[in-house]
C-alpha cells in the first residue's frame, strides 16, 4: 500500500486524485458528509477513504463508492 494525500471535504481534490474517482467523491460529498479524505494506492489502484465512513475505489471494472463494511 502506498499513502497518497489527505484533503478536506468540500475542497478541490489534489491533482494526484484520479479523474475517474472525482465524480464518485462528489456524489458522496453531496450527501452532506464532512471530514477528510485519504488517498491510498493498493496494487496500483486508487482508494479514497472518507473518515466519515465511505470509500471510493477503482476496481478493474470501474469506480465504486460504498459505505465502510466490517
Amino acid at each position: 500500500m502506498q499513502l497518497g494525500t489527505r484533503w478536506a471535504t468540500g475542497s478541490e481534490p489534489p491533482a494526484s486524485v484520479p479523474a475517474a474517482l472525482r465524480p464518485a467523491i462528489a456524489e458522496v460529498e453531496a450527501r452532506g458528509l464532512s471530514g477528510h479524505w485519504t488517498l491510498t494506492w493498493l496494487e496500483g489502484r486508487a482508494i479514497a477513504e472518507l473518515d466519515a465512513g465511505w470509500e471510493v475505489l477503482q476496481t478493474a471494472s470501474g469506480v465504486v463508492s460504498r459505505p465502510f463494511e466490517d
